[in-house]
């Protein structure tokens, strides 16, 4: 019954994140791109601590996002970040050619260092948040 109950959970944070979605930009990229999350999917994983963080890239000039899994003008990835260690595991990625499917086993994954501006930028947009998101 617990694991039914876990795999109605996830499938409920699959779609449920395709629903709601509060884009907030964290960094410009080149070429007139910029970088997403959503809030409304971002949540602490009771297992191991990391915030768990939809994130999608958007390019007005080429009518693309952010949005998420399913929508014709969303690609993007999940992300679990430690926020302490500076380090991230991605859960999967999505793209309209491919949706969204995530690692089941990604908790066993070895994180790798959070390098770059783009990724810096959203460890500071949502790293002060991961007190104040659900815990599943």
């Amino acid at each position: 019954m617990r694991r039914a109950i876990a795999l109605a959970t996830a499938l409920t944070l699959v779609a449920g994140g395709a629903c709601a979605e509060t884009w907030t930009k964290y960094v410009d990229g080149a070429n007139g791109t910029a970088w997403s999350y959503d809030g409304d999917y971002s949540y602490k994983d009771k297992a191991t601590g990391r915030l768990v963080v939809m994130q999608a890239i958007s390019k007005p000039s080429a009518n693309l996002g952010p949005s998420a899994p399913g929508k014709p003008d969303g690609v993007g990835s999940v992300v679990a970040i430690d926020c302490a260690k500076k380090n991230l595991i991605q859960l999967g990625a999505y793209k309209p050619s491919a949706p969204l499917a995530i690692n089941e086993d990604w908790r066993k994954v070895t994180p790798k260092k959070a390098e770059g501006a783009d990724n810096e930028a959203l460890m500071a947009a949502v790293c002060p948040h991961i007190d104040h998101v659900p815990v599943k």
